[in-house]
């Protein structure tokens, strides 16, 4: 036991070990509410895909258990001992990233101006300024039925081809004019 704490206090180690003492304490006011986890994310780090406070945590445990190993290993070259804590923490976090993108998925939310730009195709009989309804198709390949208005003279009938341009959330409906979609 007095070899480990030995360990654990040694250059560079103990550099980690009150990161990790830090990181401790932080999961501990998360598990009791006081912080939230979505706190953003650790891209310029190139650990994007996960919350900050989870690629964080597991570039410090990783880095710790490195330099911990290293530091027996290596003994006298605490320098290159941190060199490789760092470089195999950052090596090992990016690799853990890649399956944790699942877990932790594009907290956007969608919104009716996604539409805005796709096309749309006609389902009642005509589209006025003050009347009319289409079909479009979102970005994951679900469909939905939208209220469309158009703007001026045009006049669309069912089965037209449209481009929605702009969404008027005040009447909650699409504006759309003609458009001839290449086959």
């Amino acid at each position: 036991m007095i070899d480990f704490l030995g360990a654990v206090l040694a250059f560079p180690t103990v550099l980690f070990s009150a990161l990790l003492v830090v990181v401790v304490g932080y999961w501990i006011i998360v598990l009791t509410g006081l912080f939230d986890l979505e706190d953003g994310e650790a891209a310029w780090l190139g650990l994007g895909g996960m919350p900050i406070g989870v690629s964080l945590s597991l570039l410090v445990a990783t880095a710790w258990l490195l330099s911990l190993i290293s530091g027996q290993i290596l003994g006298g070259l605490p320098y290159l001992s941190l060199v490789i804590a760092l470089a195999g923490a950052w090596l090992a976090t990016r690799l853990a990233a890649i399956p944790m993108r699942r877990l932790f998925p594009d907290a956007r939310q969608p919104s009716r101006t996604d539409f805005v730009g796709q096309h749309c195709v006609i389902r009642t009989g005509q589209v006025t300024p003050a009347f009319g309804q289409a079909e479009v198709t979102a970005t994951d390949g679900s469909s939905a039925v939208i209220q469309v208005r158009t703007t001026g003279d045009d006049r669309l009938a069912r089965g037209d081809n449209a481009l929605i341009f702009d969404y008027a959330a005040e009447g909650e409906f699409f504006l759309v004019m003609p458009y001839e979609k290449d086959h």
